[in-house]
């Protein structure tokens, strides 16, 4: 009977020498799926090209002309500034002095190779409708560089 324990002890022995790979696969792979499905939360970074103004180069002219800058404001009431001038009604839709206006500006400064700036201020309980107005203005004067604020200056 000492003979079968011994043997039994020596079956023990060689049964737990060898080196596992099954559970160093199944880590492997639960380390894999967790970077697969990490993956796909990461987010992709786009480039947006964007040319600021006054860093281009003239396309015509050797000397670079600063662009006009011009502020138009639309107030509450629909009234609508250039540069602190005011023009039209708050009512006219269709703004025929401030367009005039702009489509002089505009040629203006393309006979001195300059750009036109416009910065639209539209008051925070101005109507969208009226600085809708506004843009359709300045494309049929043809310009095309427009940033918009919102509120006071005190940003």
């Amino acid at each position: 009977m000492a003979h079968g324990k011994k043997h039994r002890a020596l079956e023990a022995d060689q049964a737990t020498m060898g080196f596992q790979i099954a559970p160093m696969i199944d880590v492997v792979f639960v380390i894999m799926l967790f970077f697969m499905v990490m993956a796909g939360a990461v987010k992709v970074e786009r480039e947006l090209k964007t040319q600021l103004p006054g860093l281009g180069t003239p396309a015509l002219s050797d000397e670079t002309t600063p662009p006009d800058e011009i502020m138009v404001t639309v107030e509450e009431s629909g009234a609508v500034t250039l540069n602190e001038e005011e023009f039209d009604s708050p009512t006219d839709k269709a703004l025929p002095n401030f367009t005039n206006t702009l489509f002089r500006l505009k040629q203006e400064a393309d006979h001195r190779n300059a750009k036109v700036m416009v910065t639209i201020q539209a008051e925070e309980q101005a109507r969208y409708e009226r600085v809708i107005d506004v843009l359709n203005s300045m494309a049929k004067a043809q310009i095309g560089n427009v940033t918009f604020t919102v509120g006071g200056e005190d940003f």
